[in-house]
């Protein structure tokens, strides 16, 4: 049994008819950022709980907004003098010679946690924007 939606895309063209490309994009802009930031404050209590210096938390960091495919986007990566990216990948995946690491699948757990909290987030800051 499955369901059918139609009238999305003219629904899409009757807001940016009304409102302009401009402001519907400000609008989904400021959700995104809004979203991201709940996405961030999970991972990062996700990273307390094997954090040694800190510095993995302290070098995240939210990208602006951007257009990547005809989609609007945010990038969280890590960025700092510290040079952590290097080995967030590896704490998240493992090695051959550590295949657990303390910090194993934070990321993912993050991302399942904050799944709800970011749609709910971004459905809110979009209504307060229309």
């Amino acid at each position: 049994m499955g369901v059918n939606i139609t009238g999305i895309s003219e629904l899409e063209q009757e807001l940016l008819r009304r409102l302009g490309s401009q402001r519907t994009q400000l609008i989904v802009d400021r959700a995104l950022l809004a979203g991201a930031n709940v996405f961030v404050q999970e991972l990062k209590r996700q990273f307390e709980t094997f954090k040694d210096t800190g510095e993995s938390i302290e070098e995240i960091t939210i990208s602006q907004p951007m257009t990547v495919s005809g989609k609007r986007t945010i990038k969280v990566y890590w960025r700092g003098p510290k040079g952590r990216y290097r080995i967030i990948h590896l704490n998240e995946w493992g090695t051959v010679n550590n295949p657990n690491p303390r910090g194993k699948g934070a990321i993912a757990r993050a991302m399942r946690n904050a799944k709800n909290a970011y749609r709910e987030t971004v459905k809110r800051e979009l209504r307060r924007g229309l």
